[in-house]
């Protein structure tokens, strides 16, 4: 079965994206509407909230019964669900974030994790497949260069051993999208790769809404700034910084989002060359409608490293008062400097991250201070 055309119009395409009710996938659906895409959003709500789809449709200003907009509570293991799914939209290519993704929980349910993020990706892939959807994004991340060989890292650093099973997930699904490509040329594949996302959309109506005590620095940064939590813990002092303290590549979420649209015109052959130039890349000969084949491979950051004090200082910018931190120990497997080379992103994409640290705190505490529990404020 031949795969679905991207070479067409944005109007004309159909768009299925798994996890969309999520932090990355809302402000992805949001940048996909705005650029005339026509979406499809399968989520079962385990760490997200509908409550977000309809704030999707208030940012983009659609009615609730605008077709361009579909939602479906379902989990991407139930292939009958997406079966039904996939028969009732013209779909055309996925974007793919559902799945577990907090590192510290994957240690302890590392079954949780792989049947979810593992056999629900190659669950999501088979009834593509029967539908004749081959086109798809998938939500990489930066921890398959596990501890990089050097930095800024490029798509050319090589891929090491993960140290958790979500890292093992990413690692893994990397893998078997490639192989779908060897063993079926139709396919399209492209992998992004994530740095730190953080920030908000600007109109505070969507944004990160962590289950529990948050994982990541910027989430408990904000739950400090509105009162939730009493202090900012950070591991390590006495890395070789300009501050003793890690450092890190943060891109904001929307710029991230728009790389997601920016790689379907790239599968649609509208923007780059399609070449195969980094480690793990591979490239087809185009479908006669110019649709690409094969596996492309991009980083996606700022190219910039900030570090942990730099992020606690903006956020304090944005708020407008002191936060409170604990510097603790260093913790174990933690490296003193990750960040970006984001040329290829550039080149082939059309691609730059746009907005710099203090926007992306600034933004996120206009979504924390306006939505202090998350969804559960409205």
């Amino acid at each position: 079965m031949a795969n679905r055309n991207l070479a067409k119009s944005h109007e004309e395409t159909c768009v299925l994206v798994t996890g969309g009710a999520g932090f990355i996938g809302s402000h992805t659906c949001v940048e996909l509407l705005n650029q005339g895409y026509r979406v499809v959003i399968v989520d079962d709500l385990s760490n997200s909230s509908a409550v977000a789809v309809d704030r999707v449709r208030s940012i983009t200003g659609l009615a609730a019964d605008d077709a361009r907009l579909a939602f479906y509570e379902a989990n991407i293991l139930d292939r009958s669900a997406l079966a039904a799914i996939f028969e009732e939209n013209e779909i055309d290519a996925i974007i793919h974030f559902a799945g577990f993704k907090a590192v510290g929980e994957s240690v302890q349910k590392p079954l949780e994790y792989y049947w979810n993020n593992f056999a629900g990706t190659l669950a999501l892939c088979e009834v593509a497949r029967d539908h004749g959807v081959k086109n798809i994004v998938f939500s990489s991340s930066a921890t398959v260069y596990g501890e990089p060989e050097f930095i800024p890292i490029t798509e050319d650093c090589p891929k090491h051993d993960a140290t958790n099973p979500y890292g093992w997930t990413k690692s893994m699904l990397e893998q078997v999208l490639t192989d779908l490509y060897v063993g079926d040329n139709e396919w399209n594949v492209v992998l992004l790769r994530y740095f730190n996302p953080i920030g908000a959309h600007e109109s505070g109506l969507i944004g990160e809404d962590p289950k529990g005590i948050p994982n990541n620095l910027l989430p408990y940064v904000a739950q400090v700034a509105v009162g939730k939590l009493e202090c900012v813990g950070v591991f390590g002092d006495d890395y070789p910084t300009h501050d003793g303290t890690g450092v890190r590549d943060y891109i904001h979420v929307v710029d991230l989002a728009r790389g997601h649209v920016a790689a379907l015109d790239w599968m649609g052959g509208k923007v780059g060359t399609g070449k195969a130039s980094t480690a793990g890349t591979l490239a087809g000969t185009p479908a006669e409608d110019g649709t690409r084949r094969g596996v492309g491979i991009f980083n996606l950051g700022t190219g910039t490293g900030s570090s942990v004090l730099d992020v606690v200082h903006a956020f304090e910018r944005a708020c407008g008062k002191k936060l409170p931190y604990e510097i603790k120990p260093r913790r174990a497997g933690d490296v003193a400097v990750n960040y970006a080379a984001c040329d290829k992103a550039r080149e082939e994409l059309g691609w730059v991250a746009q907005y710099d640290l203090d926007r992306m705190c600034a933004d996120s505490w206009r979504w924390q201070s306006t939505n202090p529990d998350g969804y559960a404020t409205a």
